[in-house]
């Protein structure tokens, strides 16, 4: 896929799994360590009613993502 980067398709679809499940984004941009510790970072926060932090840095984070060259 050539459109990749910041406000490519891909990024989109990615931003929009990450806002529905924290680290589902990454995991669809093949990041599984990104996705994985942001997925139980939400899980423990969320327990302290701060797992929104996480939840839009994973949102943020899949969105800006730029795969290395």
């Amino acid at each position: 896929m050539s459109d990749v980067g910041p406000g490519s398709s891909g990024n989109v679809l990615a931003a929009l799994c990450s806002f529905l499940i924290p680290g589902l984004g990454q995991l669809l941009q093949g990041r599984v360590i990104m996705a994985a510790v942001q997925f139980a970072l939400a899980g423990v926060l969320w327990f302290f009613l701060l797992g929104w932090l996480i939840h839009f840095w994973s949102v943020i984070d899949a969105a800006r993502w730029t795969p290395a060259s």
